[in-house]
């Protein structure tokens, strides 16, 4: 007989990340949240830790609030905690706070400052008054693009400032986030994308920050609603993806500690009277031994889960604060542990720090490593089959488009 709960989470957008939200959820109160998308992925349908559901135009601004509010009648004797699980959502809801918050639990700041951390020429000021350091970046548009100069030293990361519309753009070689050496690759970038491709939106140059993987650091924190910082950790990225697709995005993370830096986040965020859920990208510059900021995200990324399995459950956090009201204490994670979405073939061969390796295998050896995705709990036949042959498909992307150069920036 199922369990009923007094609340229930209601996670928006990418499939992958409301997996792992959703297992935190589960593990922590036996709750099954709703993932709601506009698409759908096998692997989370097929799941039992959460119940799926396709809403048909989800993402179309007039459609969205009519689909929640349909969604909140029909749960209505439960409290709804509602999250997204990427940006896209989270612009969305802030958007839409104000009539969403007669349905729904929200723990988000408001459009205000949301948009101004999520905007990077406006985040990077804010921050640059509290001491952050952060690469040269400009903007180029659709009007410029063939008369830009940048104004910086290559290397430059250039990458979509509009990822939802440049996400539905095809054409040959598409990458997520550039890496152009010279002149020359910056001019066949922005000649694929402005020239062959609809994407009209502007792009963002970036001074890129030379370094392996393992040079990025990615702070987790929660601030509760009394504008309290309640936890950060800082997670160590020790490989990431490096297919067109993919690349940038963390598949092996290992807890790390630096009180210097959480105390720095810490203090912006509740300066800032900021609420709920941020994550900071960060990456080590061995040029000036300073960390530079990359981005800050409003939403739980993939990689979150390493906070949970490190022993502080992140999305009990949010529940303990906005559903239960509990009291909460100020944390800063110190367990070590590994987070990895890969095969550890994959992880062995292509982390290039081998004193990481060393501590990967260890860790292993301890029992102290989770992959979120691979939940032995969770896996019924074709969910095994599934996400098996997710693992298997590593080995061909890593040996295709893996290379040392080290492609972190974005």
């Amino acid at each position: 007989m199922a369990i009923e709960h007094a609340f229930l989470p209601v996670l928006l957008g990418d499939e992958m990340n409301a997996y792992g939200m959703a297992r935190a959820f589960y593990e922590s109160y036996g709750v099954k949240p709703l993932a709601l998308n506009h698409t759908n992925m096998e692997k989370i349908q097929q799941s039992d830790l959460l119940t799926f559901r396709e809403v048909p135009r989800l993402h179309i601004d007039e459609r969205f609030v009519v689909a929640l509010k349909a969604i909140a009648e029909e749960f209505a004797d439960k409290k709804l905690l509602l999250l997204a699980c990427d940006e896209f959502y989270v612009k969305k809801i802030v958007q839409h706070k104000e009539e969403l918050a007669k349905y729904f639990v929200v723990p988000y700041v408001d459009a205000k400052l949301a948009n101004q951390l999520l905007t990077r020429e406006s985040m990077y000021e804010l921050c640059a008054d509290f001491g952050f350091q952060y690469p040269a970046m400009h903007v180029c548009t659709v009007n410029d693009y063939e008369e830009y100069d940048i104004p910086f030293d290559y290397p430059v990361v250039i990458k979509p400032m509009n990822m939802t519309k440049y996400a539905s753009c095809i054409f040959p070689d598409k990458k997520n986030v550039y890496i152009a050496y010279d002149h020359e690759e910056k001019d066949a970038i922005f000649h694929a994308i402005y020239k062959e491709s609809a994407y009209r939106d502007d792009l963002m140059i970036q001074q890129y920050i030379p370094g392996e993987d393992a040079k990025m650091r990615v702070v987790n924190a929660y601030v509760g609603q009394d504008g309290k910082a309640k936890l950060l950790s800082i997670g160590n990225p020790i490989l990431e993806e490096h297919s067109p697709q993919g690349i940038g995005r963390y598949v092996a993370i290992m807890t790390t500690y630096d009180k210097n830096l959480m105390d720095c986040v810490k203090s912006f965020l509740e300066e800032i009277q900021f609420q709920g859920f941020a994550t900071f990208d960060m990456k080590f510059d061995e040029r000036d031994g300073q960390y530079k900021l990359l981005s800050i995200e409003l939403h739980n990324e993939l990689s979150n889960y390493y906070v949970t399995a490190s022993g502080y459950n992140f999305m009990q956090y949010v529940a303990d604060d906005f559903i239960r009201g509990s009291k909460q204490q100020l944390t800063y994670v110190q367990n070590k542990h590994l987070w990895t979405i890969v095969p550890n073939g994959v992880l062995f061969k292509y982390v290039q720090n081998e004193q990481l390796v060393i501590e990967a295998k260890s860790l292993i050896r301890q029992g102290l490593a989770t992959d979120s995705i691979f939940n032995y709990k969770d896996m019924n036949a074709k969910r095994w089959l599934n996400v098996t042959i997710d693992n298997l498909s590593f080995y061909r992307k890593y040996k295709k488009y893996f290379n040392n150069k080290g492609l972190s920036n974005s």
